[in-house]
């Protein structure tokens, strides 16, 4: 079995670290640089950095405190929002940025992907998908979770890996901030999928869900969450402690 990862995520918003719930209603929690020093120092075992509203502004993603926070910080760091070009991958890999995150932009454009795995290797490349449940059925959704692509979830998430992705964020819709554990049937759908790295994100609400997340899909490599990091309700190395005491794989 490989080594699980733990992911918290900073997802930005005028400079700030927000949190919201269904991708709605979104509250300040704390500055960025701050927060990622902390989870660099406490364990974490990467950074997810998303500037939420650069791709429904219709702007470019912060770089100053992209920069800032990537030189405060000793993990991998992923960073997406507003990645619409390989002009993107380019400005935010040389601010400090290990691999580069994109949704709206491969919505847009899909030969965004292969132009960028071909320029930067696989590896440096993550399709992010907000998925939601629509008619019984997985949907995409573009724009920070706004906009209903009609595309069914999985079927573009393969064809996002086929085309050079090395890596697949998860991010369910319906659980976002809820608390309630992550969407195991969605995750399961698409680690049958493909055959990257698959983060699941959206629901955590206890250290017990990321338990159940790796019991019940062992091929999954990783966990991400927000709020119950940054609120203090789970610590990482805690959790850590808890996953390896269920037999899962962690760095301690």
């Amino acid at each position: 079995m490989i080594t699980k990862r733990i992911i918290p995520c900073l997802d930005v918003k005028d400079g700030r670290v927000v949190k919201g719930v269904n991708f709605e209603g979104l509250n300040d929690v704390s500055s960025p640089v701050s927060l990622g020093k902390y989870y660099s120092d406490c364990g974490a075992d990467e950074l997810v950095f998303y500037d939420i509203t650069a791709s429904s502004d219709g702007r470019r993603l912060f770089t100053d405190i992209l920069k800032e926070v990537a030189s405060n910080i000793f993990i991998p760091l992923t960073v997406g929002g507003g990645i619409n070009t390989l002009d993107d991958f380019d400005r935010v890999l040389k601010c400090g940025a290990d691999k580069v995150s994109v949704n709206s932009g491969a919505i847009k454009n899909p030969d965004l992907i292969p132009l960028a795995a071909e320029k930067y290797g696989s590896q440096c490349v993550v399709i992010s998908a907000d998925v939601k449940r629509v008619d019984g059925g997985f949907r995409v959704f573009a724009r920070g979770g706004r906009d209903d692509t009609g595309m069914e979830a999985v079927s573009w998430i393969k064809r996002c890996v086929e085309n050079g992705a090395g890596e697949v964020v998860v991010n369910s819709i319906d659980t976002d901030g809820v608390k309630k554990g992550f969407d195991i049937e969605m995750l399961k759908a698409v680690c049958e999928a493909v055959n990257v790295p698959v983060i699941a994100s959206g629901g955590a609400g206890c250290a017990e869900d990321f338990v159940k997340l790796f019991k019940e899909i062992p091929d999954i490599d990783a966990g991400l969450a927000a709020s119950i990091f940054h609120f203090g309700e789970v610590k990482i190395r805690e959790l850590k402690k808890l996953l390896k005491e269920n037999g899962i794989i962690v760095r301690l």
